[in-house]
Parts: structure tokens; C-alpha cells; sequence
């Protein structure tokens, strides 16, 4: 899990990253949740999202969004971190030439950050939304949404009501030649507090299911 420093559009970006010694492996990038509401890529959710990519075979990535930890710059809403997020990407690209595929995985602010970014890069063709706040943030760009994918939420999610979790998995659900998995933790809080293992079993069955491991 060595500690990497790759330029972003504003200046350094810290992040972790896991090289897979599997040859032509799939490479994934990890987001995290709202830097005002402390998130950074030391999350549990996201260290135990991570995680979970390395253990299937993954070179993974998950890094600080501009103004968190040691990565310049500062907070910009959204827009600075999907550019920093599309940096990301490219330095991993860089060092796997011949990924054998392309996903990214996002908690929360993340989530919405991953699924914006899902639509830029086409190459990306598969991704996991942990608690994505469809309360909060507008996902209608998702139309339609080029990759299959899992959504993953709490029942008792405190900040995003599980119901606008299941709408936004339900739209998308309806479109052709994609597959949304969506699945609600019983009991589980946004944090997935108590709920940490049950989380990484879904996102594992997932992507076991989905690279026919």
C-alpha cells in the first residue's frame, strides 16, 4: 500500500495505491465522500472499498481530493474534484497500459464524483456507488448510464433516505443494455457503523460475479 504523489490540476495529489501482480489487471479508482464533512481516503468505508478491489486482483487507487491531507488545493464543489478524479485516472492508466478493464467505486460525494466521471471516460465499465446522495445531488446526467453497476446503501441511512437511494437504482434499472445491482444493508447508517463487513461482502459477491472469478 505505498503512499503516491501525482500532479493534479491545482498542484499534488496523495493518494495510496495498490499494484496488482497479476498480469493485465483491471485497474480501480476509489473516491471519498464530501471534504467538509471530513471525508479523505482514510474513510473506513473507502480504506475497506479498497481493500476489497486489491484482494480480487485489481491495481487500485484511492487518493485525497484537493485541499484534504497533503493534496493542494482547495475545495471546489464538485467540479475541481472531477477534474482531480480524471487525474487520477490518467496517472493509473500511465503506469497500466494493458488494464485488462476500467472501474471506479465512490462513497457518498464520491459516488456522485465516480458517476460523473463514469461519463467521461468510456473506458470505465464498471462502478460501485456506495450511499450515492440522490437527495442531494442531481444524477439526471446518468441518461443514459453507459456501464453496468452496483449501488449499495444503508436502510437506516441518516443523511440520504434509503428511498432516494432505491429511485435512483429503480431509473436506472429501466434502461437497456446495462444491469444495476442495488442492494439495502439492513440497520446499516450512512457510515455503515457495525455494518463494515456486510458492506465489503456485498461489493465482493459483486465483483466476483462481474470479473467470473
Amino acid at each position: 500500500m505505498p503512499e503516491v504523489i501525482f500532479n493534479g490540476p491545482e498542484g499534488r495529489l496523495e493518494g495510496r495505491y495498490h499494484h496488482s501482480k497479476r498480469p493485465n489487471a483491471p485497474i480501480a479508482l476509489v473516491l471519498h465522500h464530501d471534504p467538509q464533512q471530513g471525508g479523505s481516503m482514510n474513510n473506513r468505508v473507502v480504506y475497506n472499498t479498497y481493500h476489497t478491489f486489491a484482494r480480487r486482483g485489481f491495481s487500485v487507487l484511492r487518493f485525497n481530493f484537493r485541499g484534504v491531507g497533503r493534496s493542494q488545493g482547495v475545495y471546489d464543489a464538485g467540479q475541481g474534484e472531477l477534474s482531480d478524479a480524471a487525474s487520477a485516472l490518467d496517472w493509473m492508466q500511465q503506469i497500466n497500459h494493458n488494464a485488462g478493464a476500467c472501474w471506479v467505486a465512490g462513497f457518498a460525494f464520491g459516488a456522485w464524483i465516480g458517476m460523473q466521471l463514469l461519463m467521461r471516460r468510456p473506458e470505465i465499465e464498471g462502478f460501485v456507488s456506495v450511499a450515492p446522495p440522490a437527495n442531494q445531488y442531481d444524477f439526471t446526467f446518468l441518461a443514459p448510464c453507459p456501464s453496468s453497476g452496483l449501488i449499495v446503501h444503508g436502510s437506516k441511512d441518516e443523511r440520504v433516505p434509503e428511498a432516494a437511494a432505491a429511485k435512483l437504482a429503480a431509473k436506472l434499472q429501466q434502461q437497456k443494455n446495462i444491469t444495476i445491482d442495488y442492494t439495502a444493508i439492513e440497520g446499516a447508517n450512512h457510515s455503515f457503523t457495525d455494518h463494515q463487513e456486510a458492506l465489503v461482502k456485498v461489493i465482493d459477491a459483486y465483483l466476483a460475479r462481474a470479473i467470473g472469478a
